[in-house]
């Protein structure tokens, strides 16, 4: 008798959103706003977040949160002038997903930076 079933995202698909985020190629897109990137990304994330967070949204966090990965590097590559620190450029998100947590649907989930 098979009792292991959970409702969760399965490793494949995690894979296959982190694979979509990675094709996007936020850093590359340097000459975008946040808000230009927002805009392009977010049906996608709020399409993830309503598909595969309809049971278990728990098991979805370290998946959109690998986005905040690719957002870290778009920053660093942006704001050259104040230099490529990541410690810099995870103040500034945070500071934005602070002021702004409805940019990013995943940002609303409660999945933005956090200090600490």
């Amino acid at each position: 008798m098979f009792v292991g079933f959970t409702p969760a995202i399965s490793p494949r698909s995690a894979k296959k959103i982190r694979q979509q985020a990675r094709r996007w190629r936020l850093h590359l897109r340097t000459s975008q706003s946040l808000n230009d990137i927002a805009r392009a990304v977010n049906p996608a994330i709020r399409g993830w977040m309503n598909y595969y967070g309809a049971y278990q949204r728990s098991s979805l966090g370290p998946v959109l949160l690998h986005i905040n990965s690719h957002l870290l590097k778009w920053v660093k590559r942006k704001y050259k002038k104040r230099g490529r620190s990541t410690k810099r450029a995870k103040a500034l998100l945070e500071s934005v997903a602070y002021h702004r947590p409805e940019l990013f649907a995943h940002w609303q989930f409660g999945l933005g930076f956090t200090a600490g």
